[in-house]
C-alpha cells in the first residue's frame, strides 16, 4: 500500500485514521473496528463491504 495513500484515506464511519494488514490486504479501523478488503489495489471503503474486527482479529 502506498504510504501517500495511506495518509490521505480515513475510515468512512468515523473519519479516523486507517493501519494497513498487508497479510490480509486490508485497511483497517480500530475505532470502528471494521476492515476494509483491498482488491486489485483499489481500497474498496464501503461499510457494507468491510469485515467487522473481533478480539482475535
Amino acid at each position: 500500500m502506498d504510504v501517500k495513500l495511506l495518509e490521505l484515506l480515513a475510515c468512512p464511519l468515523t473519519k479516523g485514521p486507517l493501519t494497513w494488514d498487508p497479510e490480509r490486504s486490508e485497511l483497517v479501523s480500530r475505532l470502528a473496528r471494521l476492515a476494509y478488503p483491498v482488491r486489485g489495489g483499489i481500497p474498496i471503503m464501503l461499510p457494507s463491504e468491510a469485515r467487522t474486527l473481533t478480539e482475535e482479529s
